[in-house]
């Protein structure tokens, strides 16, 4: 006769996976809201905290948080390893059924969990929300957030939802199939949608951060971009040799035209200063040219090391925010 004794590992139905990086003043409030949202679900649930090297008070403030409440597990990354390595750390540890990626911001209300919830239950491995409107930020971050995402639907090989952040909902069989990419140079949006299964958008309206700075800055933003398109495209390269076959053909017309010009006019030593031009565009296009192949080659360079994607201090999981039935005793 086998009795169960209830300290087997704990499976939730739901995880929540909230990447934190010198996010203090804001995590308290997300927490409250986070925590409010579940209450209403009834469901057993884990709220994932991954600490990304933060250097404020972040780490404390999520310890508490896990001493509590037992539904707040936690992740210390060795470092900061970004975001997207953060994300990943989340989706290894994550032992929901479903799993909740949401950053700690505030931007991205909570409250829109339950129909994601509707919606996965319905069949969906991933349920993605979609901006309709974002708030608190300048009219430069929105119009080249607006360029970029329509930018890297067309030459991406995969589609990537336009006005889609990291604020989605994964299926068991959708996050098992991220843990399978183990890629260094991630860019997780087109990850995302490179895993395909079935995808559904819900609009809705971003809000302005809480409180605290956005970590991201127009030279971070402009890296991740060229993160995303190296990532899933080789149009870049492509576009070198067009330029490259393009100069080559405009430098083969010009000489065609000098040669011209001294049969018919003779060769008198002139245009010194056009000479410099032609000079200084073909090496700022072959320089240019060459930085876009090391791109690509500095990403292959960096995969081929085999690094692991990160490294833990601690990790700490909870358990549930119910006491655990005792199961009935069996032959």
């Amino acid at each position: 006769m086998s009795h169960n004794t209830g300290v087997e590992e704990y499976r939730p139905l739901l995880t929540i996976v909230a990447p934190a990086y010198n996010e203090q003043e804001v995590l308290p409030e997300f927490h409250r809201r986070v925590s409010a949202v579940l209450d209403t679900l009834d469901v057993p649930a884990e709220i994932l905290y991954v600490n990304d090297g933060s250097t404020d008070a972040t780490l404390s403030v999520i310890r508490q948080l896990h001493a509590d409440d037992r539904r707040v597990s936690l992740i210390d990354l060795s470092r900061n390893f970004g975001k997207e390595i953060a994300m990943t750390a989340g989706f290894d540890h994550a032992r929901g059924e479903a799993v909740i990626v949401i950053d700690t911001d505030l931007q991205d209300p909570p409250e829109l969990i339950p129909e994601m919830i509707r919606l996965w239950k319905a069949g969906h491995d991933v349920v993605y929300a979609q901006r309709e409107s974002r708030e608190g930020e300048t009219w430069l971050k929105k119009a080249t957030a607006h360029c970029f995402y329509r930018l890297i639907d067309r030459v991406a090989h995969v589609r990537v939802p336009r006005d889609t952040g990291d604020y989605r909902l994964l299926s068991q069989r959708a996050v098992q199939a991220l843990r399978q990419i183990k890629e260094h140079h991630r860019f997780m949006k087109g990850l995302f949608a490179w895993v395909g299964f079935n995808q559904i958008a819900v609009p809705y309206r971003r809000d302005a951060r809480y409180a605290g700075v956005s970590k991201w800055n127009y030279w971070k933003l402009w890296n991740f971009a060229l993160e995303g398109i190296t990532s899933f495209t080789t149009v870049p390269l492509r576009f070198a040799t067009y330029l490259g076959l393009g100069t080559a053909a405009l430098a083969f017309s010009y000489a065609v035209f000098v040669f011209w010009k001294a049969l018919m006019y003779g060769d008198r030593v002139h245009g010194y200063p056009s000479l410099m031009i032609v000079i200084l565009f073909l090496g700022g296009v072959q320089l240019m040219t060459l930085g876009v192949i090391g791109e690509y080659v500095g990403r292959t360079f960096n995969e081929t090391k085999g690094r692991p994607l990160y490294f833990t201090n601690q990790v700490s999981l909870g358990t549930t925010n119910r006491q655990k039935a005792e199961c009935p005793s069996g032959e």
